[in-house]
C-alpha cells in the first residue's frame, strides 16, 4: 500500500508538474509589408489561417507604409540587427535586394533547406524569372504580381453618351473619352492615373515594344541610359499635360493615391495596378475593365510585371528559416493561390492556380479578369519588353516623378520634363554603378 501510495503521489506530482510547465512557443516570424485596404485584409487573414494549421510558427504581419518606406525601414533594420524575417519588395526594389549580398537568403535555398523540392517551373515563367540571377536561381516569392489595366466607371460612360461595355483600347480614345465626360458633367475629371513611372514609362514601353532604357533596359548590365525623351514618349507625356491644363486629368500622387479620385466618383477612367481591385470591388461602383491603352502601329506587345516579392533576410535562426519555409509551402498551395488571385485581381504566381481558376470559369464569370494574364503571357518577350533592371531604380523613379510633376502643374512642357529627367536619372545610375 505503501508502494501504492508513493506512486500514486508521483504520478501526481508529476501531472502537477506538467501542467505548471508553459508550452513550447511558436517561433514568431514578422512579416513586413506595404499592403492596405482590401489586400491589407487578405494579408491578415492568410496569417490567420497559417497560424491555425500548425502550432510551431506564428507569422505576425507588421504594415510598414508604402512600398518605398518598407523598403527602407528593412535596409535600416537590417544595419541595426533587428530585421525581420520576411519582407515584402515592390518590383524596382528588386535590383537592390540582389545587391545587398549577406542581406538576404534565396528563396530557392529556404524551401529547399525546409526540406521542400522547389521547382521554378511551377511558377508563370515571366514571374519567375524576374525575381532570379542571371543563372536561373529564384531570390524571392512573387507574393502578388500585377499587371496595370484599364477601370473605368460605368455609370459615368453612360451618362456622356459613351458605350460602357466597350473600354476605349488606344490612347487617343481614352483621352477623347475623358474629355466627353469631363465636357457632359457626367464626372468632375474625365481621367487619372496611379503609379505614373511604372505605368506611363516602364510599362508604356514594354506594351508600346520601345526601348525604355540602353542595354535592354538594364537586364544586359552595364550602365544602362533612358531613353524616354523621344518618340511617343513625348507625344504621350504632352497628351497628359493638356489634359491636366483643361482640368480632365487630375494627379492623385506619386504610388496608389489617384485610386481614391476613382473610387469616389470623381474620375471615370482609371490607370492602376490590377492588384487594386479588391476595392474597386468592396466600393461598389459599376465598373469595367479594359487592357492597358496603347499606341496604333506600336503596341500591344506585353506588359512586365509590378506588385512585389516577399525576401527573406540573412541572420536568421535555423527555426526561423524552417518556420518560412512552411510558410512559403503554405502560400504555394493551388487552392490559397488560386483564391489569392480571385479576391485580390493580382495574377495567380503558379500555372496549376491559373488552370484551375481557369477550368472553375471563374473568367467567364467574371469579364475582364483574365486581362492582366494575357497581357504578360499573350506575347513571347522583346528587347525591349523583358523588364526593367537598373542599379538606382527607386532613384530613378523619384527623379521622374519631381518632372512630371513640375510638368503637371503648368511649370514646364513634357519634352523639357523629359530631357531634364532622363539627364537627372542618368547621372544617378552612373553614381550607383560608380560611373
Amino acid at each position: 500500500m505503501l508502494l501504492r501510495a508513493l506512486a500514486h503521489g508521483s504520478a501526481v506530482l508529476a501531472l502537477i508538474a506538467a501542467q505548471a510547465l508553459p508550452a513550447a512557443a511558436a517561433t514568431e516570424l514578422q512579416w513586413w509589408h506595404a499592403m492596405t485596404g482590401a489586400n491589407n485584409e487578405v494579408v491578415e487573414t492568410l496569417a490567420k489561417e497559417f497560424n491555425e494549421k500548425q502550432a510551431d510558427y506564428k507569422i505576425v504581419p507588421v504594415f510598414k507604409g508604402t512600398y518605398p518606406e518598407t523598403l527602407n525601414a528593412g535596409i535600416a533594420a537590417f544595419r541595426a540587427g533587428s530585421q525581420p524575417a520576411i519582407m515584402q519588395v515592390f518590383d524596382v526594389g528588386t535590383g537592390v535586394m540582389m545587391a545587398a549580398e549577406g542581406a538576404v537568403k534565396p528563396v530557392a535555398e529556404v524551401l529547399e533547406g525546409g526540406g521542400y523540392a522547389f521547382d521554378k517551373s511551377q511558377y508563370l515563367a515571366g514571374i519567375a524569372a524576374y525575381y532570379s540571377r542571371p543563372d536561373g536561381t529564384m531570390l524571392s516569392f512573387p507574393y502578388n504580381s500585377s499587371s496595370p489595366i484599364l477601370y473605368y466607371n460605368k455609370d459615368a460612360f453612360q451618362k456622356a453618351g459613351l458605350d460602357a461595355e466597350s473600354p476605349p483600347k488606344t490612347w487617343p480614345e481614352v483621352f477623347a473619352a475623358a474629355r466627353k465626360i469631363k465636357e457632359s458633367g457626367a464626372a468632375p475629371c474625365g481621367y487619372t492615373s496611379t503609379w505614373l513611372t511604372w505605368i506611363h514609362t516602364e510599362n508604356f514601353a514594354a506594351w508600346n515594344n520601345v526601348s525604355y532604357a540602353t542595354e535592354e533596359n538594364g537586364l544586359a548590365g552595364g550602365t544602362p541610359e533612358l531613353k524616354i525623351n523621344e518618340g511617343i514618349f513625348v507625344e504621350h507625356f504632352q497628351a497628359i499635360a493638356d489634359l491636366a491644363k483643361e482640368g480632365v486629368f487630375r494627379y492623385g500622387g506619386r504610388t496608389s493615391e489617384a485610386k481614391q479620385l476613382f473610387l469616389s466618383g470623381e474620375c471615370a477612367i482609371m490607370t492602376e495596378s490590377s492588384g487594386g481591385l479588391g476595392d474597386v470591388i468592396k466600393s461598389g461602383l459599376n465598373y469595367g475593365l479594359g487592357q492597358l491603352p496603347y499606341y496604333e502601329g506600336s503596341g500591344p506587345q506585353n506588359t512586365i510585371p509590378g506588385g512585389a516579392s516577399l525576401w527573406v533576410f540573412g541572420g536568421l535562426d535555423e527555426a526561423q528559416y524552417k518556420g518560412v519555409a512552411e510558410f512559403f509551402n503554405f502560400l504555394s498551395q493551388t487552392e490559397i493561390q488560386a483564391r489569392l488571385h480571385q479576391v485580390s485581381g493580382y495574377l495567380p504566381v503558379t500555372m496549376a492556380a491559373y488552370e484551375a481558376t481557369k477550368a472553375s470559369g471563374f473568367y467567364e464569370k467574371n469579364p475582364g479578369r483574365e486581362i492582366p494574364i494575357t497581357q504578360m503571357m499573350g506575347k513571347e518577350p522583346t528587347e525591349n519588353s523583358r523588364g526593367v533592371r537598373l542599379p538606382n531604380l527607386p532613384q530613378v523613379r523619384d527623379i521622374l516623378n519631381e518632372e512630371f510633376e513640375a510638368m503637371l502643374n503648368g511649370s514646364q512642357d513634357a519634352k523639357t520634363a523629359l530631357d531634364k529627367g532622363v539627364e537627372r536619372a542618368n547621372a544617378a545610375i552612373r553614381d550607383a554603378v560608380g560611373g
